[in-house]
């Protein structure tokens, strides 16, 4: 019989169990032997517990037996982006420079998915501080593209994409703050939602940063979203709880209002092939009925310029606080670029911070007439796997997110799904955003894509022993 367990979506796994066809320790004994094929290539896992996760599969699999499954995700495999803390587990949040402790308790994301029974195979690489569209990292060893090893898979949820799509199960969880579920999720060509600040309870929580699904299909995105976006307390800037149909992804395209950018208004340029790719996914919108529009650029440079002083600023005051012993252990280029913020006067990082804000109306103001805003969500294909950024300059080091960074500052769902590839074969992502607190509307236009664009290229598979 072919290994090919790995290949099945949590809704197809959670079906088979419900019909007894399948049960959880053979799912996540196929899902195992992938990890353990693809690894010693990708390096995408931290804290790997190949026994742990099968003795969760043992207990989901006599629930089942029972007809007594614990939750609606009871013996899926999933995993982890480590800065998300699991009992047990130290959160290195990627840089060699953490003092290494045992979390006390999960995470709300967590917690969640342990909750609903979600088998947990392992926590997955990022970035030091995950300020880094990159798998590159102090702590962990670097972490590659399975469309190809010499690529980057992006960041800072770089394992989760890079295990997405090399099949290590059917469901991930990141973080994002500035594009770090989307940017990833574009280069590995795999579907990530980045929901409305608040969406999915999160802690510690920030100005802009989310927990969010990474998938292989838009349906598991929305079925992981029913069970991480229940409320949890500790989350002191999350919505209130909302009874969601998470499942209800029909959605038509005639009389569809979608706004086109193509042009960011700062950055690095959109590549062609990019830029063609995502114009023609506009036009399929279009020749289903949609209303397809133009959207010039609402990003400025001081926007950019203000974020990155601010974010310089909030780094080096962290990093500066180590001990020299461990602040020498930090990625040189993160060490260097935070040392950007060392000299700024409270002014500057006021007037920085505040670009949040002109940010945050510049965005809303440019989605509001429409219902999604559709653009690339990075404007070039993945980049070297050495490289910390797609410049591999920290003085230029945020010149790749003016699609992706506005809308964590506006708090708007947005989410990345594959709209084609390079004449080299790397995956393009498709951007589509919606406006504030409409999640449920994003993964409806997101599940319209997929029927429109129709079936993707194989997914890559590990080079022969």
């Amino acid at each position: 019989m072919k290994d090919d367990l790995h290949e099945s979506s949590a809704v197809e796994l959670l079906a088979a169990y419900r019909a007894r066809t399948l049960g959880p320790v053979e799912v996540v004994r196929s899902v195992l032997r992938r990890i353990e094929r693809w690894e010693p290539h990708l390096h995408a896992t931290y804290a790997l517990d190949a026994e742990g996760a099968l003795a969760q599969a043992e207990a989901s699999q006599q629930r089942w037996l029972k007809g007594e499954p614990l939750g609606a995700l009871d013996g899926v495999p999933v995993t982890i982006k480590e800065n998300i803390a699991t009992r047990g587990v130290p959160v290195p949040l990627g840089t060699a420079a953490t003092e290494l402790r045992p979390a006390a308790q999960d995470a709300p994301p967590a917690a969640r998915l342990r909750e609903a029974g979600a088998v947990i195979l392992c926590k997955t690489t990022m970035p030091d501080y995950g300020m880094l569209s990159s798998g590159l990292s102090s702590f962990h060893a670097l972490t590659r593209n399975p469309w190809d090893p010499s690529k980057n898979p992006g960041g800072s949820s770089a394992g989760a994409a890079a295990a997405a799509a090399a099949g290590y199960g059917p469901l991930h969880l990141g973080t994002d703050i500035g594009g770090s579920v989307r940017l990833p999720a574009a280069w590995c060509g795999i579907v990530a939602l980045k929901p409305s600040l608040g969406r999915i309870p999160i802690h510690p929580p920030y100005a802009g940063r989310v927990a969010g699904p990474m998938t292989r299909t838009v349906a598991d995105a929305a079925l992981m979203m029913g069970v991480l976006s229940r409320p949890d307390a500790r989350d002191t800037m999350s919505l209130p709880w909302q009874d969601i149909a998470w499942h209800r992804l029909d959605r038509d395209a005639r009389g569809l209002r979608v706004g086109l950018q193509l042009d960011a208004g700062w950055g690095l340029p959109v590549e062609p092939e990019t830029r063609a790719a995502v114009q023609a996914a506009a036009q399929r919108f279009a020749d289903a009925g949609a209303i397809v529009e133009p959207v010039p650029p609402f990003m400025t440079r001081a926007m950019i310029d203000g974020m990155d002083a601010f974010w310089r600023c909030r780094s080096w005051l962290d990093i500066a606080a180590l001990p020299e012993a461990r602040r020498a252990k930090v990625l040189p280029f993160i060490l260097e670029w935070a040392r950007g913020g060392a000299a700024l006067s409270g002014e500057q990082v006021f007037r920085g911070y505040s670009q949040m804000g002109a940010m945050r109306e510049a965005a809303v103001a440019a989605c509001a007439p429409f219902d999604v805003l559709i653009s690339p969500t990075a404007p070039i294909a993945a980049y070297a796997a050495e490289w910390p950024s797609p410049t591999n300059d920290p003085a230029r080091p945020l010149e790749h997110i003016g699609f992706t960074l506005p809308f964590n500052m506006s708090e708007q769902p947005s989410a990345s799904v594959n709209c084609g590839y390079t004449s080299g074969g790397l995956p393009i992502g498709l951007q589509i955003s919606g406006r504030r607190h409409d999640d449920l509307g994003v993964l409806q236009v997101a599940r319209l894509w997929e029927r429109l664009r129709g079936t993707q290229r194989p997914w890559p598979e590990p080079p022969a022993a």
